[in-house]
């Protein structure tokens, strides 16, 4: 049940060329099986950029660049409410992304993600941000 928190997150629109990298969550994990862009929950005193590569550095082991702010979005969950913030960025020169925490992560085009399950929360900034 809602208790009036707001839990701070930042997502990764990680981009190269036409292709956006995606992950798909633990089974284990709420929302398990869903697919997210990458991220987490902010830490205190960090920016969003700053939660953004310390996240992307946990999960893929690679280091990002070029970090721009797009939107964020309020959703509420059953058992939480978040505000993702939504980031856009490209991989450093030579830094390849490998599924850390992941079941599985792929590259995949805006067309494509049309046909896969993501949590609803990224599939509201998909509507929004990525036409």
């Amino acid at each position: 049940m809602f208790n009036g928190k707001v839990i701070e997150v930042v997502g990764a629109i990680i981009k190269d060329g036409d292709k956006y990298l995606i992950g798909q969550r633990p089974a284990h994990k709420s929302q398990g099986g869903l697919w997210e862009f990458m991220g987490g929950k902010i830490e205190p005193g960090e920016t969003p950029e700053q939660a953004l590569k310390r996240e992307c550095l946990e999960e893929l082991d690679l280091e990002i660049e070029n970090e721009c702010v797009i939107d964020s979005v309020i959703h509420e969950y059953p058992e939480k409410t978040i505000r993702l913030t939504l980031i856009s960025c490209s991989p450093k020169s030579g830094s390849i992304p490998k599924a850390l925490e992941h079941q599985q992560i792929k590259w995949v085009t805006r067309a494509e993600m049309d046909a896969l399950d993501f949590a609803s929360a990224d599939r509201e900034l998909i509507r929004k941000q990525i036409p």
